[in-house]
């Protein structure tokens, strides 16, 4: 009984940490830019007297599903999208670097670019400050020209350029914010073969029919490692009562 309890046990628990992963990813089906992840798991013994009759499971890691989600051209000039491998330098709640694929850039009212969700967009020397223009123009090695107001469209002028990078994708793991942080702490450097494409969105790379398969499949798994567990209980009280009568 000692066995099938634990491996019940930690199937339902395997399951049930899926299906948080799952329906966050199903909550971020029209995020723009949104990397969807999963949970690994690994197995091992409990230890302690006796056989290695026990067995856990422990989640591994958080892994991050990065491939590259569909485009969508939206014409809007702050819009930008990564062209192949790379990530936008943005500045997290903390103040420090993080990455996102997230293009979707705005002007808050004080003249910073930011992302949809608010996170300030990082440039050669830090937060990026857009004044008043006419026009915005974003080039594909991130470089982001003005008309200043009141001038004329030859007067283009570089105010500032969007820091790129291009990290070993091993070495990202993923902050409560979504954003995207090297596991070992630090910056990464500036990565000039990084480009943008202009006037196109990155949508979320998330399944949502795979992940509504998964869905339904991770709760069937939970239904029946709970039904095992009762039949584990059924059967240890049946055994208790066979040697209450001997």
């Amino acid at each position: 009984m000692d066995k099938m309890l634990y491996t019940a046990m930690n199937s339902a628990r395997q399951a049930s940490q899926a299906q948080t992963a799952i329906s966050h990813n199903l909550s971020n089906t029209n995020t723009t830019g949104f990397k969807s992840h999963f949970n690994t798991f690994t197995s091992w013994h409990v230890s302690g007297p006796g056989y290695n009759t026990r067995v856990m499971n422990q989640q591994d890691a958080d892994n991050i599903d990065l491939t590259e989600g569909s485009l969508s051209t939206t014409d809007r000039e702050l819009d930008v999208a990564v062209n192949g491998d790379g990530f936008i330098a943005v500045q997290n709640k903390e103040g420090g670097e993080a990455y996102t694929r997230a293009g979707d850039l705005r002007l808050d009212n004080t003249g910073r670019l930011t992302t949809g969700a608010g996170f300030v967009v990082l440039g050669n020397g830090g937060p990026i400050t857009i004044p008043p223009a006419e026009k915005i123009d974003i080039g594909s090695d991130g470089s982001i020209s003005i008309v200043p107001v009141g001038q004329s469209a030859e007067s283009l002028v570089i105010v500032d350029r969007i820091k790129l990078v291009n990290p070993d994708t091993q070495n990202l793991q993923k902050d409560a914010d979504g954003l995207l942080q090297l596991s070992g702490g630090g910056v990464a450097p500036a990565a000039a073969e990084v480009k943008l494409e202009n006037g196109v969105l990155e949508r979320s790379n998330v399944n949502a029919v795979g992940q509504m398969i998964q869905l339904i499949t991770n709760a069937r798994q939970f239904e029946a490692s709970i039904n095992m567990m009762k039949e584990a209980k059924t059967l240890d009280e049946a055994s208790a009562g066979l040697l209450r009568n001997s």
